[in-house]
């Protein structure tokens, strides 16, 4: 909204705005997609790839811009330089990074031998992370053991299934996840794992440390996208973007807790640091 401002279009004086959140209840997507095609709204402006599923499932006209999506082309949601449809917006790149997060993780943990996974596996975007996870833990010589969920019931289960499993949780962001991330990090710390994420929205939660693109540079990029198609730019004719900002961010309270010790030169590495 502060970039749209910035462009011209003020919220109840040149655009007016309908909100809705699943609260992280991906079967909700489809009804929300059905009621703004209902509305008749000019752009559909959402993120996460089950969401973009939806959208584009409720219509082929109306322009969806997606703010993060993991994977567009695996997704069948769009293509990168000519998308072609009604679809456009900006990858996270998040399966792409899956092995940079574990090579870090692996230098935070000393004496990591087994990683978990935890992943929703409704989620297309979670499952392909997943996969690309347990590829780079297995390069790294790291035994692999899968926790799928699919619901918020699910989560305190998976964790008890863990316990004395596993040395570390990698967990893959999706919609479920993020509206369950408070939680996630709560159980985390209780069975003392140190965990690993793509946002740092979860190291804010009490997460260990998070590798992956900058959010609120998306979504201010997001804005310009909308922008154009507002001032009658094709969706078909805007390429998908890639993350300029890729940050790292560590919770040391976090690692204290866990009696760990964070290696100085991942410190300096850091883009934010939570004391």
């Amino acid at each position: 909204m502060q970039r749209l401002r910035e462009l011209g279009w003020i919220e109840r004086q040149d655009i007016g705005i309908e909100y809705r959140w699943a609260e992280g209840h991906a079967e909700r997507f489809a009804g929300i997609a059905a009621e703004f095609v209902r509305l008749k709204v000019d752009v559909i402006v959402t993120s996460s790839t089950p969401s973009v599923i939806a959208a584009k499932q409720a219509t082929s006209t109306i322009p969806i811009v997606f703010a993060a999506a993991g994977d567009p082309v695996g997704n069948k949601l769009a293509s990168l330089a000519r998308p072609g449809a009604n679809v456009t917006g900006l990858s996270i790149q998040q399966t792409d990074t899956a092995s940079k997060r574990v090579e870090l993780f692996r230098d935070v943990v000393p004496g990591l031998r087994r990683l978990a996974i935890l992943a929703n596996v409704a989620s297309p975007n979670a499952v392909v992370d997943m996969d690309e996870a347990r590829v780079a833990a297995g390069t790294l010589g790291l035994g692999v053991v899968t926790s799928e969920i699919r619901r918020t019931e699910d989560i305190v289960p998976a964790f008890e299934a863990l316990k004395g499993h596993a040395d570390a949780l990698y967990v893959c962001a999706d919609p479920l996840a993020l509206a369950n991330g408070n939680q996630i990090a709560t159980l985390a710390q209780g069975a003392r794992l140190p965990t690993t994420y793509a946002f740092r929205e979860f190291v804010d939660a009490g997460g260990l440390i998070s590798y992956g693109p900058n959010f609120p540079d998306l979504f201010w990029r997001t804005a310009d996208i909308v922008d154009k198609i507002l001032r009658g730019t094709r969706p078909a004719d805007i390429p998908v973007e890639q993350p300029t900002k890729f940050e790292l961010v560590i919770n040391l309270k976090t690692a204290s807790a866990l009696g760990l010790t964070v290696p100085d030169k991942l410190i300096a590495l850091a883009d934010d640091v939570i004391e």
